[in-house]
């Protein structure tokens, strides 16, 4: 669990009610307005095109943004949670809105180690699945195969007031229709062959909890119509029984088909997709989010590692960054099982990977950087970690003393984690000695 103390909130320039900053501060943070690092920066848009939001959000030196905007300005908002910011916030500023939304930010700076979100594109979408936990609507999580439903499923559940309940999975596409409504829906003695004693279903199993409908999809057309009538009457009746169960659970349902699609082609009941639909998220592929998959990776060796103490070599750590990753997280955890397999010392290499031999380290073309332009760069690089080191991190100070800007400081290090320079790990005091 990280601890955050006494967090940062940067107002910049703008211009808040006196009311605002009061209550803020009632609620322990420190409001600054110079360019020192924050915990959190409130960026106010209202006055940019969006063609100027991406460098709005570079000046701010913090380590989340929230984007301020006009009611008529939904454009800007969408652009802003495009180029990273975790929310945005409508003008004029209230100050309970302002402060659920740091709530929301602190628990997720507490959340535990097993949810990996670097990235802004992952951290964003914690932020609504977080929002989301706090409700009983229905949610639909949709993406690629192997991107994180279901843990994002139990993220969902682990911060929401049911947390203390039960929190249950079923696979629809791997259970034959015939057990699966029964599965389900649980049964009487008698109402089938085989049937001898009663047995509750997994809806009944759940209440008081969460239950994920995984490959939701997958579900036959009559089953479907069964599951509608249990999210309207908020109770389930066993085969074979002539009364129900009343239900007090949350529905999850998840995907990695178009439900739109499976409606037009009549393969998904279109009043059950909106009954489903009311809370959507949407997983992002791994290529999307390249940030995490080193700290994915790390987190794997962590988990299976059994303390061995392993760790992946450079070569290891530029080819993780150069997979394409078509089976998602998924893959990314097979293959770190399967290198610790075939390990042969500590320092996990390329070949242990086991990733196709056409898979290329992340790094610049050989023929456009080598030589003394490469070795150029590579001192560089080494002279802006070590520069850091020397400030402990800090950015702002490093950037001055690397006679550069906040913003030019944050280039360089995006550059340099493209190339599989993992910042965060160098800068720790271990490896600073």
């Amino acid at each position: 669990m990280v601890h955050v103390e006494a967090p940062r909130l940067g107002l910049g320039s703008l211009t808040v009610p006196g009311i605002v900053q009061t209550q803020l501060e009632l609620q322990g943070y420190q409001v600054v307005r110079d360019m020192e690092p924050v915990w959190v920066g409130l960026v106010d848009l209202s006055e940019c095109g969006t063609d100027q939001v991406a460098d709005q959000l570079a000046s701010s030196n913090s380590k989340y943004q929230i984007a301020l905007v006009a009611p008529e300005q939904t454009e800007l908002a969408s652009e802003a949670m495009r180029h990273g910011a975790q929310d945005y916030l409508l003008l004029p500023l209230d100050a309970d809105q302002l402060v659920s939304q740091l709530t929301r930010l602190m628990q997720l700076e507490q959340a535990p180690s097993d949810v990996v979100a670097v990235s802004p594109r992952s951290r964003q979408l914690l932020m609504l699945a977080h929002r989301a936990a706090q409700t009983d609507a229905s949610v639909l999580l949709t993406g690629e195969s192997g991107t994180g439903k279901e843990q994002l499923a139990r993220f969902i559940h682990r911060h929401s007031p049911r947390a203390d309940g039960p929190f249950l999975a079923v696979n629809c596409a791997a259970i034959p229709e015939s057990m699966l409504e029964s599965l389900l829906f649980g049964h009487v003695k008698g109402a089938f062959t085989g049937a001898y004693a009663d047995k509750p279903g997994k809806f009944e199993a759940a209440n008081g909890g969460t239950l994920l409908l995984d490959e939701i999809g997958e579900m036959p057309l009559l089953l479907q119509a069964k599951l509608l009538r249990v999210l309207q009457e908020r109770e389930v009746e066993r085969l074979g029984a002539h009364g129900g169960t009343a239900l007090d659970i949350r529905i999850i349902a998840a995907t990695n088909q178009d439900l739109r699609q499976a409606v037009a082609e009549g393969r998904f009941r279109e009043d059950l997709f909106y009954r489903l639909d009311v809370l959507p998220l949407k997983t992002v592929p791994l290529r999307e989010r390249r940030e995490d998959i080193l700290p994915l990776a790390e987190h794997f060796l962590n988990q299976y590692g059994d303390g061995s103490r392993c760790h992946f070599s450079d070569p290891a750590r530029q080819v993780l960054l150069g997979h394409d990753w078509p089976g998602n997280v998924r893959e990314l955890e097979n293959t770190v099982q399967r290198a610790l397999v075939m390990r042969r010392g500590t320092a996990l290499q390329v070949a242990e990977l086991g990733l196709p031999a056409s898979v290329q380290p992340a790094q610049m073309p050989v023929e456009a950087e080598t030589g003394l332009k490469a070795s150029k760069r590579q001192a560089e690089f080494q002279y802006i970690v070590d520069v850091l080191r020397r400030f402990d991190g800090h950015r702002s100070r490093s950037a001055e003393a690397l006679g550069m800007t906040t913003r030019a400081l944050r280039y360089k290090l995006a550059q340099m984690r493209e190339q599989g320079w993992d910042i965060d790990r160098l800068l720790r005091p271990s490896d600073a000695a």
